[in-house]
């Protein structure tokens, strides 16, 4: 307890950050994701799950990291934290869309973004046999219906890179402070073993935070 303690100090110490009231506790499990899991649902009061990653191996992607399975299995939002990310100020939220259920995911994005009072960036990325979007018309109707503005960034996904070769190299030009993802968590066993969700597979790829929500 006294190292946790030491720890959670200094991570204060390094924000620059005066510490506040915090609980402290040590829980015990099979492994932590499960154990995590398990102590949210004993306690429906819990916001977020903040997690360290680096990385995964060929053998924790298939089956599952802690951070992965937590990404696919908790209710609670997940901010994966890159182990080798340095602390900086949050000046910019990369929403990354499908544009499917945007207006209930858009809610979520400002709720976060807003007592921040950082810029919201949305990513979509296009088919070609996608409509094209008014760019203009979308981010006007979206500071009307929301009362908070966000930039958005609409890019085609090409078929030489896969859609998280394109979602990085995005996030290396746009350069945002957190990327903001929802995953669909009800999928087969199969899909689950074979396609990996593309939130949980950027995750262990990541430079900055990831914060995954569960799209139901």
């Amino acid at each position: 307890m006294l190292k946790f303690e030491k720890f959670i100090a200094t991570t204060y110490r390094q924000m620059d950050v005066k510490q506040g009231t915090c609980s402290k506790i040590i829980i015990q499990g099979i492994s932590a994701d499960v154990a995590i899991l398990d102590y949210c649902r004993e306690n429906p009061g819990i916001d977020y799950i903040c997690i360290s990653t680096r990385g995964a191996g060929t053998y924790e992607k298939v089956f599952g990291s802690n951070t992965g399975n937590l990404i696919t299995k908790s209710e609670v939002p997940v901010l994966a934290v890159p182990k080798a990310y340095k602390i900086a100020d949050i000046k910019s939220v990369m929403y990354a869309t499908d544009f499917r259920n945007y207006s209930e995911e858009l809610k979520k994005v400002f709720d976060f973004a807003q007592p921040l009072a950082t810029k919201v960036e949305a990513l979509h990325f296009t088919w070609p046999d996608e409509v094209i979007f008014d760019k203009e018309l979308i981010e006007a109707a979206f500071k009307e219906k929301f009362n908070y503005g966000l930039t958005l960034h609409v890019e085609k996904n090409d078929g030489i890179h896969s859609l998280i070769e394109n979602l990085q190299n995005q996030i290396k030009i746009r350069k945002p402070s957190i990327v903001i993802m929802f995953t669909d968590q009800k999928r087969t066993f199969f899909e689950k073993l074979f396609l990996s969700s593309k939130a949980e597979e950027l995750s262990f790829q990541m430079k900055v935070p990831l914060l995954v929500f569960n799209k139901n």
